[in-house]
């Protein structure tokens, strides 16, 4: 069965590349490039994963991460953080947001999957 997987990101080409892997593996995918319609996308798509990007327009990733968290509905979602700018301390502030899993930028396309696949399985 199809996981539903949602991707947050506002750059054009790394949402499509996102998108288009997980489709190619089988996944039913939701794209939101705006930060601030996370929150109400999620609450209708229901995913089984959030693959969300830190750096995005008018809204930072780790507050989306917290909001996700605080939702009953979507707390038990896992989440993939996913971020350029990764400097000291960052992993640590993300995963006590609540992410699941952290990859930084320029994403390889094995690792990528390889932590889709293990979040998916938990």
């Amino acid at each position: 069965m199809a996981k539903r997987i949602m991707v947050v990101e506002d750059n054009d080409l790394n949402r499509k590349l996102f998108c288009d892997v997980l489709k190619v593996n089988g996944h039913e995918v939701v794209p939101v490039a705006d930060g601030q319609n996370v929150l109400s996308t999620a609450a209708k798509f229901q995913p089984d994963l959030v693959i969300m990007d830190i750096q995005l327009p008018n809204v930072s990733g780790v507050e989306l991460i917290a909001g996700l968290k605080a939702d009953a509905r979507l707390a038990a979602t896992p989440i993939l953080a996913v971020t350029a700018y990764a400097g000291k301390g960052d992993e640590e502030r993300i995963r006590d947001a609540g992410a699941s899993d952290y990859l930084s930028k320029p994403v390889s396309i094995g690792p990528f999957m390889a932590a889709v696949r293990t979040l998916l399985s938990e």
